[in-house]
C-alpha cells in the first residue's frame, strides 16, 4: 500500500501538509530524518504511515503517559492495535504486552525514554519486528534544549540492538546547536534534517506591557470570544486566576502538574469538548493537545526562553483561522526571571549539603542503592531543613542532570508490595505465624515475582478474596511491614525519588562544575533573547522569532503589534 492510500484509507484525508510526504519517503527509504515541523503540524502522521506500510512494530519513545494514552486511544479508534507501557503496570500486564507485541500483530508500542533502561524490555525488543524507531519530543535528548530529559540521552543504546531500524526523531522547536546534538547523540548514519518553515501567518503576536495585567485581560476575553488558554507561572498563580475569572463570570478552570491524574482528565476533556472556555495553566498543560479552535493564548507571565513561549503560543490557530498570542510581561517580569535563574542554579555547596539532607531524611547509607522509587514529601523536607520549596525543586532537576536522583513529582502512585526475606524463611514464618498463614498464601496467590520486586497491588481485590474490609487488610500488610516480612508502600500522593546510582559520601560525589557554570551562562543568554523579544519596538514579532530559529530571509507578518504601529505610522 502506497502512503496516500494508507492516508486516506486511516485518516480519510487525501493529501499530505507541509513536508510530511518528504518524511516519509525518507523513513521508508531506511534513512535516519529529524523532522522539524511547527506546533500542531501532524508530526505523529509522520511514523504512523510508514509504519503501516512495512511488516513490523513501530516503537516510539514519548515523554508523556497522556500523550501515549492519546494517542494510543487515538490509533483504536482506527482498528489499529497499539499499545503503552508504563512504570505503574503491574510484572503480568507488561510481560502480556510483549507476547502481544512479538505474536500479536501491534503496530505501535509507546513507551518512555527511562523504559529503554530496563534489562527485560531490551531483552524482548530483539524478539520483536521493529520496523521503525520514532521519538517524539527529540528536543528533550540535548541539553542546550528547553526541556532536557537526562534519559533522552541514553536512547542511542538501543540502536546496538537494532542497527538496522531507521531513525525518525520530531520536534516542533530546536536551534542549531540542538538540532546538531540530536543527530549526533542518535547516531544518525547521515545527517538528515527535513524542516517546515515555523511562520505561522494567522497568529497575530502581541506584546502589552501595561501593569495592570488582569484589566487588560478581562478586556482580551471579552473582546475575543472563543476556547482560550491562559498560562502562568506558578500553580498557585492558576488556581488565583481561575478563581478571579470565574468571579468576573467566565468559564474557567485550571491545571496543573499537582493535580490528580483523573483531575487533570476530567479538566481537559471538559475545556476540550467546550463545555469550559478558559483553561487557566502552567506550562504542564499543552503537550499533545489537538484542538483546532483555540482563537486566543495568553502569557500572564515572562517565559524563561523564547522556545517554550513559541511552542506554547503556537497552540493557537490550528484551523487557520486568525488566532492571537499575548504576551503580558513588562520590565518587572524580567527582574523575576532573573531572580528565578538565580534560584535554579544555587551554589554547588548548597547543591551538596541537599543531596546530604536527602539522604538523611531518607536513611539512606553511603554506598546503599535503593531499587525501587521512594515516596518523598517535598513539602515536609522544605519545612524540616528550612529551604525554599523552590529551590529544591531545582536543586532536584540539577542532580537528575547528572544522574543522580530522579524526582517524579505527585505521582498517585499504586499501593505495592515485595516480600524481604528468602522464600524458606517465609516459609517457617507461615508455620510459627498461623495468623497470616492465609493472608500470605493468598498474596503469593494473586500476585508474581513479590520476591523480586515491588509488585503493584489492589488491597480492596485482596479483601473481597479473603471477604475482608480494605482496612483490615491495609493493617495486616502494615503489620508484616513492622514484623519485616515485607516492604509495603500505600497508595499515595507524594512525590518520588529514584536513586540512578548508589548514594555516595560528599567527598567522592563528583559534579561537573564547569558544566553547571555553562549550562547557568547559556540560560542566562536565553532568558536576554526572550527579554528582548519583549522590550522590541522595531522588529516584526514574527519575523523576530523566525530569525531565532534560523529562518532568516522571512518578510513581515503584517498582523502582529509592531507590524500594525508601523503601518499606522507609515499612514
Amino acid at each position: 500500500m502506497k502512503a496516500i492510500e494508507v492516508l486516506i484509507k486511516y485518516w480519510g484525508y487525501n493529501q499530505f501538509r507541509l513536508k510530511q510526504e518528504e518524511i516519509i519517503n525518507q523513513v521508508i527509504r531506511k534513512k535516519d530524518t529529524l523532522a522539524l515541523l511547527p506546533t500542531g503540524g501532524g508530526k505523529s502522521i509522520c511514523y504512523q504511515v510508514p509504519a503501516l506500510m512495512k511488516e513490523g512494530i513501530c516503537l516510539v519513545i514519548s515523554p508523556l503517559i497522556a500523550l501515549m494514552h492519546d494517542q494510543v486511544r487515538h490509533l483504536h479508534s482506527k482498528g489499529i492495535k497499539s499499545v503503552f507501557i508504563t512504570g505503574k503496570m503491574h510484572y503480568s500486564e507488561i510481560e502480556t504486552i510483549f507476547t502481544n507485541c512479538i505474536y500479536g500483530g501491534v503496530k505501535f508500542l509507546y513507551l518512555s525514554p527511562e523504559r529503554l533502561q530496563n534489562d527485560l524490555l531490551r531483552s524482548r525488543i530483539k524478539e520483536m519486528n521493529i520496523n521503525l524507531i520514532a521519538i517524539d519530543e527529540a528536543h528533550c535528548i540535548s541539553e542546550w534544549g528547553h526541556n532536557f530529559r537526562p534519559a533522552y540521552r541514553n536512547i542511542h543504546k538501543i540502536r546496538h540492538i537494532l542497527p538496522e531500524t531507521p531513525v525518525l526523531a520530531l520536534t516542533a522547536t530546536a536551534t542549531s546547536t540542538v538540532i546538531k546534538d540530536i543527530q549526533r547523540n542518535l547516531l544518525f548514519k547521515k545527517e538528515n534534517l527535513i524542516r517546515s518553515s515555523f511562520k505561522r501567518d494567522n497568529i497575530s503576536y502581541v506584546v502589552d506591557n501595561r501593569e495592570d495585567k488582569k484589566k487588560t485581560l478581562i478586556k482580551l476575553l471579552n473582546k475575543i470570544k472563543s476556547s482560550v488558554i491562559i498560562y502562568v507561572g506558578s500553580r498557585k498563580e492558576a488556581n488565583k486566576l481561575s478563581t478571579f475569572l470565574i468571579n468576573n463570570k467566565f468559564s474557567t478552570n485550571y491545571y496543573h502538574a499537582g493535580l490528580s491524574t483523573e483531575i487533570r482528565k476530567e479538566r481537559q476533556q471538559s475545556w476540550t469538548e467546550n463545555q469550559t472556555r478558559i483553561m487557566v495553566a502552567t506550562n504542564s498543560f499543552g503537550m499533545g493537545i489537538d484542538k483546532a479552535d483555540i482563537k486566543l493564548v495568553v502569557h500572564m507571565h515572562l517565559p524563561a526562553n523564547i522556545e517554550s513561549y513559541f511552542q506554547e503560543a503556537g497552540r493557537a490557530g490550528r484551523n487557520n483561522q486568525t488566532a492571537y498570542s499575548f504576551l503580558i510581561a513588562n520590565n518587572n517580569d524580567i527582574k523575576k526571571q532573573e531572580q528565578l535563574l538565580e534560584i535554579k542554579y544555587p551554589h554547588i555547596n548548597e547543591i551538596l549539603e541537599v543531596y546530604q539532607n536527602i539522604a538523611n531524611y531518607l536513611q539512606i547509607a553511603v554506598n546503599d542503592f535503593p531499587a525501587d522509587a521512594i515516596p518523598f514529601d517535598i513539602i515536609l523536607f522544605s519545612k524540616r531543613y528550612k529551604i525554599n520549596i523552590l529551590k529544591i525543586y531545582h536543586i532536584l532537576r540539577y542532580l537528575e542532570k547528572e544522574e543522580k536522583i530522579k524526582f517524579s513529582d505527585k505521582v498517585q502512585s499504586k499501593s505495592r508490595i515485595k516480600i524481604i526475606i528468602p522464600n524458606s524463611k517465609l516459609y517457617k514464618f507461615q508455620i510459627t505465624n498461623k495468623f497470616y498463614d492465609a493472608f500470605i498464601k493468598t498474596l503469593l496467590r494473586s500476585y508474581n515475582n513479590l520476591f523480586n520486586n515491588l509488585i503493584v497491588i489492589s488491597e480492596k481485590e485482596i479483601g473481597e478474596q479473603l471477604n475482608k474490609s480494605t482496612d483490615d487488610v491495609k493493617k495486616m500488610l502494615s503489620k508484616l511491614k513492622q514484623l519485616e516480612v515485607i516492604e509495603y508502600q500505600e497508595k499515595n500522593n507524594l512525590s518520588e525519588l529514584t536513586f540512578l546510582q548508589a548514594r555516595q559520601d560528599l567527598n567522592q560525589l563528583q559534579l561537573n562544575k564547569e558544566k553547571w557554570k555553562e549550562r547557568k551562562a547559556y540560560e542566562k543568554k536565553k532568558l536576554e533573547s526572550i527579554s528582548e523579544y519583549i522590550t522590541n519596538q522595531d522588529v516584526c514579532r514574527s519575523k523576530f522569532l523566525l530569525h531565532y530559529f534560523g529562518e532568516k530571509g522571512s518578510i513581515r507578518c503584517e498582523i502582529c503589534d509592531v507590524c500594525i504601529k508601523n503601518l499606522n505610522k507609515d499612514d
